[in-house]
């Protein structure tokens, strides 16, 4: 691999490390909205929509990590 793509690369890797990192911060807070929720409001759509965003961000942060893995055995 010559050196351009190389650094293309490692500026990729960059990126998907700052998306992960804001991702979970994303997915935290929202947990933490859920988790703050009175349990009555748990069980609304509102606390469902939470819920399964907060489900949806950690499935996305798993993702991004896969992604992150490979582009790190490139390397």
């Amino acid at each position: 691999m010559n050196a351009k793509r190389r650094s293309e690369i490692s500026t990729l890797i960059s990126e998907l490390e700052d998306l992960i990192s804001r991702a979970e911060t994303l997915r935290d807070e929202e947990q933490e909205a859920y988790d703050n929720m009175p349990e009555s409001l748990q069980g609304s759509d509102r606390g469902q929509e939470s819920e399964q965003a907060a489900n949806s961000l950690d499935s996305a942060v798993s993702d991004l990590e896969t992604a992150l893995s490979s582009l790190q055995d490139i390397e």
